[in-house]
């Protein structure tokens, strides 16, 4: 139970900010709520794959570790949309945003101030063909999930909230 001169105080603080002008209001939300960076994540799996599986993993410079397809959403871009568009960007993958679905759970939000929204599809790896720039992406492939390269921090803690790769388990999202 919150203080009668508290609730008061609050009533009067809502009755003062609901009569200021709405540009205003969006002003002064925007100061005081939490700032996030959002990206587009692609879990890409190979529907011929037996076992365990495969994943899609990219090569970007320089060159240490493998991570997913993704990127930034651009402004008023639907996640959907940006997942699919990074995807056929990094790794020549033309998806119609229709045939991704959203992960479980959908969206990771990071310590760091940004949120992953992850969706995920299954093609044919035989007959996928795999086109990179060789300057945003060096290389792209499918790997088995029980035999993954060297994964980038990013990627192996985003993968283990699904489970997959050395971080399994370890991460859970937030019930």
């Amino acid at each position: 139970m919150i203080p009668r001169a508290r609730a008061t105080g609050r009533a009067f603080g809502y009755k003062l900010f609901y009569r200021l002008p709405v540009p205003l209001r969006r002003w002064l939300v925007r100061l005081a709520v939490p700032k996030y960076i959002v990206g587009a994540v692609t879990l890409l799996r190979d529907a011929e794959a037996t076992g365990v599986g495969r994943i899609l993993l990219l090569r970007q410079p320089p060159g240490y570790s493998w991570t997913l397809p993704a990127g930034l959403l651009q402004r008023g871009e639907a996640p959907v949309v940006g997942a699919a568009r990074e995807l056929y960007e990094e790794s020549g993958v033309r998806l119609s945003p229709d045939v991704l679905r959203p992960a479980v759970p959908n969206a990771v939000v990071h310590a760091k101030g940004w949120v992953d929204v992850v969706f995920e599809a299954e093609v044919p790896a035989s007959t996928t063909e795999l086109k990179v720039d060789g300057a945003e992406v060096i290389e792209a492939a499918f790997h088995p999930l029980d035999d993954l390269p060297r994964l980038s921090r990013a990627t192996a803690n985003l993968l283990g909230y699904y489970g997959i790769g050395p971080r399994a388990g370890e991460n859970r999202p937030a019930t």
